[in-house]
């Protein structure tokens, strides 16, 4: 009868806490699975505040505007959320394309953040709205909250504001 070396009782107690590791991984991420269903961030207030300017800059239509946010986001944390990427898109219609979403503002709360309440105003885009043609001018626009929640493990997911709840802006006719 031989004996097991040092090394194949060594491979058998990692490999058994790296299953055992995988094991509680996969329930933790299981656990959490509905729970974004049923807990929503709420979105008190998302509307134009100022549209500073639209022009045509080098072939394509841009417009830098301003808004005004309050969003409660504590109902999207949980233990295994490590962080929310927070951001604000507008959309809108064109002739050419029928789809056009653009994020005008991004911010990171991470989970150790003790205030996960959004509360601002007159913030400025951090990103222009631009279309790629000159199509921007006299389109309706949607404001949207939208986020990603990153787990410390399992997947990743999305959530957004209601459409319903969403707020519209016109842009002007001509250039200002």
């Amino acid at each position: 009868m031989t004996m097991h070396t040092v090394w194949v009782r060594l491979n058998a107690v990692v490999f058994f806490g790296l299953t055992v590791l995988l094991g509680l991984s996969c329930m933790a991420a299981v656990s959490k699975i509905g729970h974004s269903l049923y807990q929503q961030p709420v979105v008190h207030k998302l509307e134009l505040k100022t549209l500073r300017s639209l022009k045509s800059h080098g072939g394509v239509d841009r417009a830098l505007l301003s808004f005004d946010i309050h969003a409660d986001m504590r109902p999207a944390f949980h233990w295994n959320i490590k962080q929310l990427f927070v951001y604000v898109v507008a959309s809108y219609e064109t002739e050419s394309k029928k789809i056009n979403q653009i994020v005008v503002w991004d911010k990171i709360l991470e989970a150790v953040d003790p205030n996960k309440v959004i509360d601002m105003e007159n913030v400025f885009v951090k990103y222009a709205l631009v279309d790629q043609g000159d199509e921007l001018r006299g389109k309706e626009v949607t404001l949207q909250l939208m986020w990603d929640h990153m787990p410390i493990t399992g997947l990743l997911y999305m959530g957004e504001q209601s459409i319903e709840t969403a707020s519209t802006f016109s842009l002007p006719t001509e250039y200002q």
